[in-house]
């Protein structure tokens, strides 16, 4: 048994260490099979329920099961006993994160890059970014709180209700942003993601929690059964940036100048959330494992619900679709990183909650 530990370990830290290498093979990957194999991602385009890819759907369910497991209800209800973290939480992403990415963006697109772009695709391209500032994560999250290790009974509790609030405040935040009158929001795409995303592998997590326990014990559980999965999540991760940049190959390769226009506030935007929220964690002194998802929702974006209005809203091939998509490219890379700041500086925190 050491043995088998110690040789997951080391391929842990292979991956681990070389992550960042395997990301931008992944992202070359997904853009060559996009370019030279179209019917591959035309034909998982047409896996989608509620416009929201079936393919990766799987994916990302493969990657959020291993956490779900390690939920305990009883660490669920005691999450009340702490709620500065939910605090944290909800201020950064209601209060401050929709209004900083228009800021931004305004700054950028119709300041800085005022020579490079055209006043009507600026005004696009900021559609774009206030409907990913207003659309905080529900998915990945799951995947950057595995990461870093975080406390898996109060994420599910931050997702869960960041998903309520979304149900009331994004359309109010887009239409004072905006000032679109009519926001078109496909709530299928929402209640699906919510389905998909939470409630399924939830449920899965804690039937297979009950049924290990049972038969063998929660040492085995906690010990051995949970490190059969150390590489799933990973894995997941690199296989879904193939798809997504193998679907969004020609976007890439068509439109690199305003990409990267695009991408410099919304990179920025992401930094400057996660230390909103990661410092006002430290001010109320948050346990790490606690900080660092709190951290870590306000950064990541639900890009499904961004990319699905602005569809609705704008249109397939407009400007305002180009910039949520550009979101989705950055998004990966730029958590990663959050990720490793965030366990580089996790001894600034206080110790993990048992």
């Amino acid at each position: 048994m050491p043995r088998m530990m110690k040789r997951q370990s080391e391929g842990i830290s292979f991956f681990q260490r070389y992550l960042t290498v395997w990301v931008l093979l992944c992202m070359v990957a997904g853009v060559l099979i996009g370019h030279f194999l179209p019917a591959v991602p035309r034909i998982l385009g047409r896996m989608q329920v509620a416009g929201i890819s079936i393919p990766i759907a799987v994916l990302i369910w493969i990657m959020i099961y291993p956490m779900m497991i390690k939920v305990d209800f009883q660490s669920i209800r005691e999450v009340g006993k702490n709620p500065k973290g939910l605090f944290v939480t909800w201020i950064t992403n209601w209060l401050i994160k929709p209004f900083t990415m228009y800021g931004l963006a305004y700054l950028f697109l119709f300041v800085v890059f005022r020579h490079f772009i055209a006043p009507e695709l600026a005004t696009q391209y900021l559609a774009g970014a206030v409907l990913l500032g207003a659309a905080p994560c529900t998915a990945m999250v799951f995947v950057w709180s595995t990461l870093t290790h975080g406390n898996p009974a109060y994420t599910v509790v931050q997702v869960a209700t960041n998903d309520l609030i979304i149900l009331v405040a994004f359309v109010p935040i887009v239409k004072f942003l905006l000032g679109v009158s009519k926001v078109s929001v496909p709530y299928s795409t929402l209640f699906v993601s919510i389905l998909l995303f939470v409630v399924i592998p939830l449920v899965a997590g804690v039937v297979t929690r009950v049924g290990i326990t049972g038969r063998k014990g929660r040492d085995y559980l906690e010990n051995v059964f949970v490190h059969k999965f150390d590489h799933v999540t990973t894995v997941g991760l690199l296989l879904t940036l193939v798809i997504i940049f193998a679907s969004q190959a020609e976007v890439i390769l068509s439109n690199p100048v305003h990409i990267i226009l695009i991408a410099v506030p919304l990179i920025i935007q992401t930094f400057l959330i996660f230390f909103i929220a990661y410092g006002a964690a430290k001010l109320v002194r948050l346990p790490y494992d606690i900080a660092a998802p709190a951290g870590l929702i306000g950064a990541s974006n639900f890009f499904e619900l961004a990319v699905a209005v602005a569809i609705a809203l704008f249109g397939t091939t407009s400007p305002a679709a180009l910039a949520t998509t550009v979101g989705v490219l950055t998004e990966v890379p730029v958590m990663l990183t959050l990720v490793k700041i965030a366990n580089r500086t996790q001894n600034h925190f206080q110790k993990r909650q048992a």
